[in-house]
């Protein structure tokens, strides 16, 4: 098993840390494998226009300089702590509405996505390049903060072109969405450093077969568990399986509206 975060910001969009600082943060933990997950928001929207101009977005001509960055700390980072560094990005569709707000993740990318792309066409661009569509965030996160609840009222036509859902994002565990069935993932939606305690994924990789493949694969056939961290003592005080989901799982039927059971 090994301890991973795979939704994480950094500086080069709204996060606190730099990469190589996340490097050390996460490594000094012992964690196996971290996500650099960082914004490509909307920019035809006011709210991405805003993002774009308070520079808290990769832009096009950021995102060389990002994946280049996220490659050579990887080397580092696998050399110093044994640590895979992943590289990802959230797409991120913002407006007023909460209704029609919707964040996905991708994980193990190589290309540039624009988030001005549908839906669909945001899940099948990752796949084509090898990477994982997330659904972050799907449901209420019980925060006083803006909502993306747009990929939940489509969970039932959406299910097959996401590889994972947030069952946890931060210190919130979404019973909505462990109940549902579908593939999951649990992230702390990292920013700054103190949101470190929060719900993680516990991955079944063998500590000598911990390459980005097996990492995505075991994703992919959801060979994990979940895992609240207490940065306080730095370990796993909460476990949670995701013994709702089978590889047979049945079809989603959308019924009343969503809540939560905070953690």
């Amino acid at each position: 098993m090994i301890l991973a975060d795979l939704h994480v910001h950094s500086s080069f969009s709204d996060g606190k840390m730099t990469i190589p600082e996340l490097v050390d943060f996460y490594g000094t933990r012992g964690f196996g494998c971290i996500a650099i997950t960082d914004h490509i928001c909307e920019q035809k929207s006011f709210l991405g226009f805003a993002a774009g101009a308070l520079k808290f977005t990769l832009s096009r001509e950021s995102f060389p300089r990002y994946l280049e960055l996220i490659q050579s700390e990887s080397e580092r980072a696998w050399a110093t702590y044994g640590l895979r560094l992943i590289p990802g990005y959230e797409l991120s569709k913002n407006s007023w509405s909460n209704q029609r707000s919707a964040h996905i993740i991708g994980l193990g990318v190589s290309k540039w996505l624009a988030a001005e792309l549908d839906i669909l066409e945001m899940t099948r661009g990752l796949r084509e390049q090898g990477a994982l569509s997330i659904a972050a965030h799907p449901v209420h996160t019980g925060l006083f903060e803006p909502q993306t609840l747009h990929l939940w009222s489509r969970r039932e036509e959406l299910q097959n072109e996401f590889d994972a859902w947030e069952v946890a994002s931060g210190r919130t565990y979404f019973e909505d969405v462990h109940q549902s069935g579908l593939p999951m993932i649990a992230t702390s939606d990292l920013h700054h450093p103190k949101q470190i305690s929060s719900w993680k994924t516990l991955l079944k990789v063998r500590s000598d077969e911990r390459s980005t493949d097996a990492i995505l694969e075991a994703i992919r056939e959801q060979k994990l568990e979940f895992g609240y961290w207490n940065d306080s003592v730095r370990q796993i005080q909460r476990i949670r399986s995701p013994e709702s989901f089978t590889a047979s799982r049945q079809p989603v039927m959308v019924g009343a509206a969503s809540c939560l059971l905070r953690s």
